[in-house]
This record gives C-alpha cells, sequence and structure tokens, in this order.
C-alpha cells in the first residue's frame, strides 16, 4: 500500500504494519478518520486557515505503514428516525447501565443483578401503564362519558354513549399497540453470531474481556419474553380492577389469580440469576419465558373479552376504577427496590471506601432511570389531558385531573432539577477558584516565560483547562441528582392518601396552595422542554459531528454495555465492534502483518476489549496507541468491576507493553491511564506502566508562529492524528513492533 493514496501496491503483498484506527463519539465517515484528503493545516484556525498537502510520516516509506480505519458511527444510532426514537428509550438504557455500574463484590453480585432486574421490570410497567392511563382513564373512561369532551370530535364520538366496558376494550387495543412496538423495535433481526465470534483459547478472564465474547441474544430473548408478559399482564390488572368495580365475578378473581402468577413468575426468574443467565446453549429457559409470555397474551384476549361482555351499566364517576391505586402501587413498589439495592450495595462494600460513590453508583443511575421514566410518564398523561380539557388552564387541569401520584411525580420531578440545577451553580462556583488555580499551574508550566502579548491567549488556555477540569464535579452532581430524585419517587407514595402537593405544603409550611400549584405546571413545561431538547439534540448530535463530539460521548458509554437488564434498551454496539476487531486484528496478523490498533476516545475502550480477546500469538504483533481516552477517567470510575487497575495492567502485559496514551490537560473526557506525571518516564523491568501515558501540552504554543496571524488551536477532546506528536509515537511504536520479542505471550500480570 503506498502511503499516499493507501492502495495496495501489489496484490496480496501485505503491509509490515497495519494501523487500525477505531474512531470515537465525533467522526461521521472513513474519510475522517484517516484523516483524507491528504491536506495539513499549516497556519490559520477553523474560520480560516493554510493548507498543504500532508507529508509522508515519519520514517518516511521504509516503514511501510498502512492505515485503515473501522467505522462503528453507525452502529449506536443509525438512521435519524432510530436516532430519535432512542431518545424515548433513554430511561430504559440507563437501566440496563446501572447493571454493569455494580462493584465486584461476589457475595451481594446476585442480589444487586436481581434488584436492577426488577426496577427495571417496573419501568416496563411503567410505560404500560402511562400510555393505558391516556387511552383508558383519559380517553375510554372520561371525555367518552362527556358530552363536552367529545363536541367536534368525530374521531372520538364514535364511541360517546357506548358501554364503559365496550370503550375499555376498544381502546385497550392502543396500549397493546404499544406493546407491540417497543417488542418489535427490541427484536433485531437475527445475526450469525459466529462471524463476529473471535478465538476462545488463550483469550482473557476478565469481566471486560467478555464483552462482546459471549452470545447475549439469548438472554435479551428470556429478558424481552419476561417484559412482555408483564406488560401484557399489568394492561389486564388495569381493566380488571375498572371491571371488579361493577362486582367482582368468579371469572375476574380466576383471571386475576391468573395474573398474579404470571407476574410472581417473571419476579421470580429475573431473581434467579444463575437461571436467567444461562449459557446460550441451554434453551430450557427459552422455553419457559416463551411460555410466559404466549400465556400472558391469551390472558389479555380473555380479559378483553371479560371486560367487554361485563355490564351494560357502570359506575361513571371519577377516574378510571383501581387505576390511581395501581400508579401509586408501583411508585411504592419503585422506592423500595432502590431501598433494596442502596442496602444490598453497602453490604460488604465498606471496605471499598475508595471507591467512588462508596459503590452506589448502580443506586445513583437506577434512581435516575426512575426519575425520568416517571417525569415522561407523568408529562404524556398530562399532556393529553390538557388537550382533552380544552381551554381549561393547565394548573387547574393538573389540580383537578389525572390520579395524584403524578401530581406528586411532576411536583418531585421539577424540585429535583431545580434543586440540582441550584447545586450545579454552586459548585461551578465554589471549585472556580481551586479549578483556575490548577489551571494556572499547568499553563505555567507549559510557557514559563510567555511574551506580553500573549496574556488573552494565556486567559483561554486557563479557562479551556479550568473547564475540562468540572468533569471531576459531575459524579458529585450526579450523587445528588440522584438522592432527590429518589426522594422525588419516595413522595409520591403520598398518592395513596388521596392528597394534593398544594394541601399538604400549605398545611405543614404556610406555602399557598396557588403557588404550589404553579410550580407544579412549570414543572410540566420544563420536562416538556427537555423532552424536546433531548429530541434536538439527538437529531443535531445525528447531523453534526461537532454537536456529537459532546453530546455522543455520553449515549455511546451508555450503549458500550450489552442489554442484561432491560431488553427494551438500545443495542449495544460493542456485541459487534469488538468481536468484529479481535477478527480482523487476527487475520492481518495470520497473513504477515503487525498491527498498531489506534483508538480516539471511546474507540479506545473498543481497541482495549479487543486486545484482551486476541490470542497469544497474536498479542506479540499487536501495539497500542489511545488517545483522549476515557478509560481510567471515566470507566474506571463508572465500571470498576471490569474497569480497574488488573485489567488495565493486563492489556499492557498481552502486548509486551508496546502501549502509549496521549492525553491533554484541556480534555474534559479523556485522561491519563496509569500516570498523570507531565513528563515521559523511562521503561523500566518493575513498573512498564510508567512509560504508557504521554501528555501533550495543549495548545503547542501561546503566540502565533512566524508567517501565521494566529496562534495554535486548542485542541481539546480532538483527535490527535494530525498531531506531528502523534506520528512520533506511531513510529515509535511501529519501531517497536519491528524488534525481535516474546512479549505479550507470558500470564498476565496481577
Amino acid at each position: 500500500m503506498s502511503e499516499a493514496s493507501g492502495r495496495w501496491d501489489e496484490p496480496g503483498v501485505p503491509a509490515d504494519v497495519v494501523e487500525v484506527r477505531v474512531h470515537g463519539a465525533a467522526s461521521a465517515n472513513a474519510g475522517q478518520v484517516l484523516d483524507l484528503p491528504q491536506v495539513e493545516q499549516v497556519a490559520g484556525d477553523a474560520s480560516g486557515g493554510f493548507y498543504r498537502p500532508r507529508r509522508a510520516p515519519a520514517g518516511g516509506g521504509a516503514l511501510r505503514l498502512t492505515s485503515e480505519a473501522y467505522r462503528w458511527a453507525d452502529l449506536p444510532s443509525g438512521t435519524v428516525a432510530r436516532t430519535v426514537a432512542l431518545v424515548f428509550l433513554l430511561p430504559f438504557m440507563l437501566a440496563n447501565v446501572a447493571i454493569w455500574m455494580r462493584p465486584a463484590h461476589p457475595g451481594s453480585d446476585a442480589l444487586v443483578r436481581s434488584l436492577c432486574r426488577l426496577l427495571a421490570l417496573t419501568l416496563t410497567a411503567l410505560y404500560v401503564l402511562a400510555v393505558a392511563g391516556a387511552a383508558l382513564d383519559l380517553v375510554a373512561w372520561t371525555c367518552m362519558s362527556s358530552p363536552h369532551c367529545l363536541a367536534g370530535r368525530t374521531w372520538l364520538s364514535w364511541l360517546g354513549g357506548r358501554p364503559a366496558g365496550q370503550r375499555l376494550a376498544v381502546l385497550a387495543l392502543l396500549p397493546a399497540a404499544a406493546i407491540g412496538l417497543i417488542w418489535r423495535a427490541s427484536a433485531r433481526p437475527g445475526r450469525v453470531f459466529e462471524a463476529f465470534r473471535a478465538p476462545e483459547a488463550g483469550v482473557s478472564g476478565h469481566r471486560l474481556g467478555a464483552v462482546g465474547r459471549w452470545d447475549a441474544e439469548p438472554l435479551v430473548g428470556r429478558l424481552r419474553s419476561l417484559h412482555v408478559a408483564a406488560a401484557f399482564a399489568t394492561l389486564d390488572v388495569t381493566l380488571l380492577a375498572a371491571r371488579a368495580s361493577v362486582g367482582a365475578s368468579a371469572v375476574t378473581i380466576a383471571l386475576a389469580a391468573a395474573l398474579a402468577v404470571v407476574l410472581g413468575a417473571c419476579a421470580a426468574l429475573l431473581c434467579t440469576p444463575a437461571l436467567i443467565d444461562r449459557a446460550p446453549t441451554d434453551r430450557r429457559w427459552d422455553r419457559i419465558t416463551r411460555a410466559l409470555r404466549t400465556g400472558a397474551l391469551g390472558l389479555t384476549v380473555v380479559v378483553a373479552a371479560h371486560v367487554l361482555v361485563g355490564p351494560a351499566r357502570w359506575h361513571e364517576e371519577g377516574g378510571l376504577p383501581g387505576y390511581d391505586r395501581i400508579v401509586t402501587g408501583l411508585f411504592v413498589a419503585q422506592t423500595a427496590l432502590l431501598v433494596a439495592l442502596g442496602a444490598a450495595l453497602l453490604w460488604r462494600g465498606r471496605r471499598s471506601a475508595a471507591m467512588p460513590l462508596r459503590g452506589l453508583g448502580p443506586l445513583a443511575i437506577a434512581a435516575a432511570a426512575v426519575s425520568l421514566a416517571v417525569a415522561f410518564s407523568a408529562e404524556l398523561v398530562y399532556r393529553v389531558a390538557d388537550y382533552l380539557d380544552r381551554d381549561l388552564p393547565t394548573g387547574e387541569g393538573i389540580a383537578s385531573g389525572p390520579p395524584r401520584a403524578y401530581t406528586w411525580a411532576i411536583f418531585g420531578f421539577f424540585r429535583t432539577v431545580l434543586i440540582t440545577v441550584l447545586v450545579a451553580g454552586l459548585v461551578t462556583l465554589i471549585s472556580r477558584r481551586a479549578r483556575f488555580r490548577a489551571a494556572a499551574a499547568v499553563v505555567a508550566h507549559d510557557h514559563p516565560d510567555p511574551p506580553p502579548e500573549a496574556g488573552p491567549r494565556l486567559r483561554q488556555v486557563r479557562k479551556a483547562i479550568a473547564r475540562a477540569r468540572f468533569t471531576e464535579r459531575l459524579i458529585p452532581l450526579g450523587v445528588v441528582y440522584a438522592c432527590l430524585a429518589g426522594a422525588g419517587t419516595a413522595t409520591t407514595t403520598v398518592g395513596l392518601l388521596e392528597l394534593h402537593p398544594g394541601d399538604v405544603f400549605e398545611w405543614l409550611a404556610g406555602v399557598p396552595d396557588g403557588l404550589i400549584i404553579f410550580g407544579i405546571a412549570f414543572g410540566s413545561w420544563v420536562i416538556a422542554a427537555i423532552v424536546v431538547a433531548l429530541l434536538v439534540g439527538a437529531i443535531f448530535a445525528y447531523r453534526t459531528a461537532e454537536f456529537r463530539r459532546h453530546i455522543g460521548v455520553l449515549w455511546d458509554l451508555g450503549t458500550f454495555w450489552p442489554r442484561a437488564a432491560h431488553p427494551f434498551a438500545p443495542p449495544c454496539y460493542a456485541e459487534r465492534a469488538v468481536p468484529e476487531l479481535a477478527r480482523r486484528v487476527t487475520y492481518l496478523v495470520d497473513r504477515g502483518s503487525a498491527v498498531l490498533l489506534s483508538g480516539h476516545s471511546h474507540g479506545s475502550v473498543l481497541a482495549a476489549a479487543t486486545v484482551l480477546q486476541l490470542p497469544p500469538r497474536v498479542n506479540r504483533r499487536v501495539a497500542l496507541i489511545t488517545h483522549a481516552s476515557p478509560l481510567r477517567r471515566l470507566y474506571a470510575r463508572l465500571f470498576p468491576a471490569y474497569v480497574d487497575d488488573e485489567v488495565l495492567h493486563e492489556i499492557g502485559d498481552r502486548i509486551g507493553w508496546r502501549w502509549l496514551n496521549l492525553w491533554r490537560d484541556t480534555d474534559p473526557v479523556g485522561g491519563w491511564v496509569f500516570s498523570a506525571r507531565r513528563s515521559a518516564a523511562t521503561v523500566t523491568v518493575d513498573d512498564p506502566a510508567a512509560a504508557v501515558d504521554r501528555r501533550l501540552r495543549d495548545p503547542v504554543d501561546v503566540v502565533a508562529p512566524p508567517g501565521d496571524s494566529v496562534p495554535p488551536p486548542i485542541q481539546g477532546h480532538r483527535p490527535c492524528e494530525s498531531d506531528r506528536r502523534f506520528a512520533e509515537a506511531v513510529r515509535e511504536l511501529v519501531e517497536r513492533l519491528r524488534e525481535p520479542t516474546d512479549g505479550g505471550t507470558g500470564p498476565p500480570r496481577r
């Protein structure tokens, strides 16, 4: 392959070294990953600059370095419609991430997994109840029995005046269709997993090495069947509760008992990880879960028929009978599960005081998932109620409308967001001096004798470094939000007393009822604004690489992990990307080439997981360069059981410590992996990890170089491929790959 064109010079002749570039969240096409077209900026900035054809890489043609790109940008999102749809799956994604954030405590691992999966199941039930609240409670029960509501709405009046049982049975098709929608969306077309399977012999036994290696589809299929069964059972319970209001017949009682069995079986299976996580070849539990799903579908048909042939006259006063208590009961269950999860994480976890969040990461993210799901559900119900109420002000509709539990939910979410924003502002102000002091020390080290005209640029650099250091403050803010969200979920249980927040706060604190109603109405619009902002952000993240650089980081972090808690979460791109990379690297080495894996941002996580899946014969011909990597800064903090010192040292051992990590102080996402030293350390036998991290001064200078009018740009989280220091690191690793070595074949370091 020629260095300029990137094509093979002679068919069938392998290059000495193939650099496989794995992009991060912001890359949009293969040309950008490969840094094509072959030009580089020699002066100016992003607004106006001068470019020249790219010079040959350091080392010239003797290196025979071939670059190829692995593009995975469409795996987490894909089409714009799919990207937008992922916004509504955000609570499911957070619930799935929670199970991967659990600490490595064998004594409580099974219990934590069980609780995370039960919480995920409650989110599915809440999804069904939200749609049922809009379709059954507001439309079928309330609106269709009101001439004022039906006036001028021919699309609703065709069912007006008919028995309530008929209206409920017909409108139950809407939540059933909603269940079918997420069922279909989560069932990806079957694919041949063996095509992406990495060799099993000699691969790592560490937990991170299993991500993408094992076939997760059987587990997802079992979880999907259980969630679909529970979803239809939730719909059936809602219908039966309304039917029981006019008299519980023997058939009603029998159906209720059958539904209790289905829901109990779903919960029991989720609480037995040893069974639900069985090997893919064990299909017995697949048949059991599918039988539960089929039984729930059959029960739905029977329940709908039972409601349809019910009495002609129903007591149609107030809301849908039983619905309010069902929703409140679900909130009570979520609160109890969050408390149990916190207790399970604290159990046997006190010796991990140095661990971020003291091992309570799963609780924080699970509380955030529940809070967001409750807010989405409450907003759906209230937006439908607001539409059906015609000219009634939002505040009055909230005061007299749907279930009190949703009112408390909106109030709790608004209170959570408001307090979190205030705390974030305080943290920003309080930490500002420390962050700028640290930034000033970095700038003084990098630019010790700046000329007087560099003052404005130095201030910009200090601001960029201080802003990048705010990432460390996000974890405490996440804890604050999680605690407030958990408290907000707990307060929804007051809905059992059928009290309005305005009445309670006026009685306890003397706050006027009207002010509370205004706050709840404003909170409802805040939720709507958040949903719109998420949708707009998803569209911009899909279409704009610069925007995706900031937003896509969080999304790619969440969708890296397989679906092990919630089957309706977005698919995991690592299930294909990691085995596919391992297969490609193995092929290149087997045909005679050495491979330099180059990973930017989240691409570095994929590259690290790939190294763990390579067989020993491949490791000796592989080197790794990571830049803007979140391995230590984010993954080690948030997923301590999967990214720790043990696995990072194992990665280095496997490839003979042919690993360089480039990082910048201005990067808000990436950072060092082993050492935060500002100067490169010498490789030693005792501690080869000391030479892995190479800090890049950013920017390279604070004054305009000769022949230019602006100083070099601040790179931050951008890729390093066009940086001269990146080319030097590549050359160093290529030379080390060409040295005789047996590195990477010995036992991993422990």
